[in-house]
């Protein structure tokens, strides 16, 4: 059993990668929730969930609520009777969030706010939402857009009161096998023989959909309100994913783009004062002073040291070219 056994949940970008393996995990749990609302923009995501994955007939407690997080009103009405929420709902690409800023400041930090809102009126208890390693220092506007959001969720606890709705940020790096993620991008090149590489020295974060899913349950199951969540997890060279995917192929330098960077940080050295270690991840503690101290509920943590950080580059843990190799063979399918 988990924090959402039994409860009436709601799963903003519900329809997504991740919201349809955290559907899956939590209808299949011993006592799953019982009602489970996947909000979502797309109506045929919708579709596709109810006849293909989740049909009304064999899980009669999920709803297919098409809503998006821009229209507050629309929030309100399916948080009716909600008790427990996981936003997941973002304007994700950098490329696109460069050329379109607008609508990622609109998604992103206005459907952040929409989102706290609605929350505090309607009795919500606790919210988690699904943030980025690309907030951490941010120099895209994708990254900036998300900094704006964690601060928006993290300062609401402000606004709720002694016995109000809780708010708490889990963060981490590029999922395994997510739309958008390279993999794909590596899987179509491989057909021509060659697959471009910004710089051979890139590195990144990387966590599978099943340990973002269990970070999320963990931070519903202890959070206070305030802190962000962030996983241990494995970094990789971009150039030994390239390895694992087409081994035979050629790679090509084709150089840094716009808004990217050489290595991720999930921690930095600014927020290392305020940051628990436990023994799979890291709470970074709220610098609020409504705080005032809190034991955190899980209560065995140790106070990282002055000038942690925790990067993809100096990260401790990383994969070899087979251990990925054997992580993306359930994606590989040329």
């Amino acid at each position: 059993m988990n924090a959402l056994s039994g409860k009436s949940v709601l799963i903003t970008g519900g329809t997504g990668t991740f919201g349809k393996a955290c559907v899956r995990r939590l209808l299949d749990d011993e006592v799953p929730p019982k009602r489970l609302v996947v909000f979502s923009r797309d109506e045929q995501k919708h579709v596709d969930m109810a006849r293909n994955h989740f049909p009304l007939a064999q899980y009669p407690q999920v709803r297919y609520f098409v809503g998006d997080v821009r229209d507050e009103a629309r929030l309100r009405r399916a948080l009716h009777g909600i008790e427990y929420v996981i936003h997941a709902a973002a304007m994700k690409h950098v490329d696109v969030a460069e050329y379109n800023p607008q609508e990622c400041i609109a998604t992103n930090i206005g459907g952040a706010e929409n989102l706290i809102n609605a929350c505090l009126d309607t009795g919500v208890k606790r919210v988690v939402a699904l943030s980025t390693d690309k907030a951490a220092g941010p120099i895209n506007l994708y990254g900036a857009t998300k900094l704006c959001s964690d601060k928006l969720f993290t300062a609401a606890n402000w606004l709720s009161g002694a016995t109000g709705a809780r708010f708490s940020v889990v963060r981490y790096g590029n999922v395994l096998g997510s739309k958008g993620s390279v993999i794909p991008f590596f899987l179509e090149q491989k057909k021509h023989g060659v697959l471009p590489i910004t710089d051979d020295r890139m590195t990144r974060f990387w966590i599978t959909l099943d340990q973002g899913i269990d970070l999320v349950l963990e931070a519903l199951a202890f959070m206070e309100g305030g802190e962000i969540y962030v996983p241990k997890i494995p970094s990789m060279k971009v150039i030994d994913l390239a390895r694992a995917v087409a081994p035979e192929c050629e790679t090509k330098i084709v150089g840094i783009r716009p808004g990217e960077k050489l290595h991720e940080c999930l921690i930095p050295a600014d927020e290392a004062r305020q940051t628990l270690e436990y023994a799979d991840y890291f709470v970074i503690e709220p610098a609020m002073s409504w705080w005032n101290e809190r034991e955190h509920a899980n209560g065995s943590g140790q106070r990282c040291p002055d000038g942690f950080v925790y990067s993809s580059d100096t990260n401790p843990k990383w994969l070899t070219v087979e251990q990925i190799r054997e992580l993306i063979e359930p994606l590989v399918t040329v």
